[in-house]
């Protein structure tokens, strides 16, 4: 295996010494779809074996579930993914219905109770609602019931979209302060090359860290009956792991795989936590940094280095260019002078405004706005998120 990954073993890299407290199972389309794109009851109900055992053995369990459009798919005879929003609505819809009706009887024969979630992106950019689905799923995991999660496909546009079921997973993991995110596919992990085009292709059993060499292994299109790939499953690892959450890619259709992972010994790829993992208390910076920006700012080396090594806010002298529309409040991206987000944060002032003092000193605010301002600083610390 070339050099540049880790050629540490799972078993060896396995970061928990006693199983879980909380974790979070993400199921694919592809892993919960036969290969006529019908909903696959049985491995539904042999995950759910897996999980409950896992569950009587103290680690309480999130379950983030796509397969609503490809179950509406099975019952109305559709073979491929349909591109029309009104027709994949009405199919996850058609589908929700059996998919949770799968996961409720799967579940029942072990005492478990299972609760329908369905978000949109919407209730996580909306402080309020994102803090009810934390309450919510704590609710839940204290009735000892199994939370389902899945994006509200009925009603998502593009614009309401979290995007994939792979990065609800990895928010919802870090939301929730999981220690294990497992992502459950068809494929056993993440491969040096595509392993159907490249007979050389190895599996990486570990990632210390992420590195944009890394990232692009898992650029590749989506499948025919979900939305994403591997690259969306690198983005949730690199999410998770960016605040403590060690990650797994792993095969869903190898028997006992739930029961192997939670051994530290199986077949897949294990992401670590990042040793830069963010405060897991910071529920106010997580919600900060997974909202989408509505403008940017480009800011000089200076500034780049008080946000990076010394925690300070960002002050209009650091600014240098100010980009798209955006009002206080709003969540904006900071970007250096080589174009890398390198954090998040809600905006002390509206985009016109910023642009009229950028690369000023605080003291010459109220002279050029002709008002005394609240705040000195284009984004205060405490509304800032390093990414």
């Amino acid at each position: 295996m070339p050099h540049r990954f880790s050629t540490k073993s799972i078993a060896d890299a396995w970061p928990f010494a006693a199983p879980p407290r909380r974790a979070v199972f993400k199921c694919g389309s592809n892993l919960l779809s036969t290969a006529h794109g019908t909903l696959d009851e049985q491995r539904i109900a042999a995950l759910a074996a897996d999980v409950a055992a896992i569950h009587a053995a103290g680690t309480q369990i999130i379950i983030v579930s796509s397969g609503a459009v490809a179950a509406g798919m099975g019952d109305v005879g559709e073979a491929i993914r349909p591109q029309q929003l009104p027709r994949l609505q009405g199919l996850a819809a058609i589908g929700q219905c059996r998919l949770m009706t799968a996961w409720r009887e799967s579940f029942a024969p072990h005492a478990m109770h299972v609760a329908q979630v369905l978000l949109t992106r919407d209730d996580l950019e909306d402080r309020r609602r994102y803090l009810n689905f934390q309450y919510t799923l704590d609710a839940l995991l204290a009735m000892n019931a199994i939370p389902v999660i899945n994006e509200n496909d009925t009603v998502i546009t593009e614009e309401l979209s979290v995007g994939d079921n792979d990065m609800l997973s990895a928010i919802t993991a870090a939301k929730m302060s999981a220690d294990l995110l497992v992502i459950l596919t068809d494929i056993d992990g993440l491969y040096t090359a595509h392993p159907s085009k490249d007979e050389s292709a190895r599996l990486i059993p570990v990632v210390e860290e992420f590195t944009a060499e890394l990232e692009a292994l898992g650029q590749g299109p989506g499948s025919k009956v979900g939305r994403g790939g591997m690259h969306t499953k690198v983005a949730a690892a690199k999410h998770a792991t960016h605040y403590g959450v060690a990650t797994v890619i792993a095969n869903g259709r190898s028997p006992g795989i739930v029961r192997e992972v939670f051994s530290g010994d199986f077949t897949g790829t294990l992401f670590l936590p990042s040793v830069k993992g963010r405060s897991r208390g910071s529920a106010r910076g997580h919600w900060i940094s997974m909202r989408r920006p509505k403008g940017s700012v480009v800011i000089d080396d200076g500034a780049r280095r008080a946000l990076l090594e010394n925690g300070k806010s960002l002050l209009p002298v650091g600014v240098v260019e100010v980009r798209g529309t955006f009002a206080h409040g709003d969540t904006i991206a900071i970007v250096d002078a080589q174009g890398t987000e390198i954090a998040r944060g809600l905006a002390s002032f509206s985009s016109a405004d910023t642009d009229l003092i950028k690369g000023m000193k605080a003291a010459c605010i109220a002279d050029v706005l002709g008002t005394e301002p609240q705040y000195d600083e284009i984004v205060h610390r405490d509304n800032l998120e390093l990414r």
